[in-house]
């Protein structure tokens, strides 16, 4: 593998196109920064580590042809897109009752004395549990391979997207874990779990209710 596999036009397009959908506010993001600013920078590392082992799972099944699984077996996701909108409807749940409380803290927050382990499984739970975030490496891998190309051009975009997840994932946790971020986020508290209620109730409704 050469430099050059990293800057052809179609792995540069799939790079922009996985760093817009990673850095745009979602159930991950909002989830880490929340965390971020309640229980601190080494809590919201730890989850967001979770994050991108989940999205790192969903990229080696795309890469090593997931599409093809699922055209012979598309009950596997139905399977996974029930299971990922349940579980995002009871985030969501989790976070209006938040918004609605008294606390200062929010629902996504490191309960005292929780292990690390906790942390990352709740992370990577949350990103093995989104369908969508199948559908999305299959749409990078697809973009950026060619027909004479194959596993050669899939290596580079995987690799290349890993670290844009980790420096996104990561900026996030580290800058919402600075003491004027917890400022603010006293401030927000309520808008933010009301936010995240909204975003995990729609997300997951969408994905009970898609018929793709």
């Amino acid at each position: 593998m050469t430099a050059s596999s990293f800057l052809t036009a179609d792995v540069l397009i799939a790079y922009s196109a996985y760093f817009v959908g990673t850095a745009s506010p979602g159930p991950s993001n909002l989830a880490i920064m929340s965390l971020a600013m309640s229980a601190g920078r080494k809590s919201a590392l730890t989850f967001a580590l979770g994050v991108v082992s989940g999205s790192f799972f969903w990229a080696l099944l795309a890469s090593l042809g997931l599409s093809a699984v699922l055209a012979t077996y598309s009950e596997c996701l139905v399977a996974v897109k029930i299971a990922g909108g349940l579980y995002l409807l009871w985030l969501g749940f989790k976070s209006a009752r938040s918004a609605f409380s008294a606390e200062k803290l929010p629902t996504h927050t490191a309960r005292e004395g929780e292990p690390l382990k906790r942390l990352y499984l709740r992370g990577l739970l949350l990103h093995l549990t989104n369908p969508k975030a199948i559908l999305v490496w299959l749409s990078i891998v697809s973009l950026a391979m060619s027909p004479a190309g194959g596993a050669s051009h899939t290596a580079p975009v995987v690799l290349g997207c890993m670290v844009i997840g980790v420096s996104v994932f990561s900026s996030y946790a580290l800058l919402f874990s600075t003491a004027s971020a917890r400022r603010i986020y006293v401030a927000i508290r309520r808008w933010l779990d009301g936010s995240l209620a909204i975003m995990f109730g729609i997300a997951g409704i969408k994905l009970l209710t898609s018929k793709s």
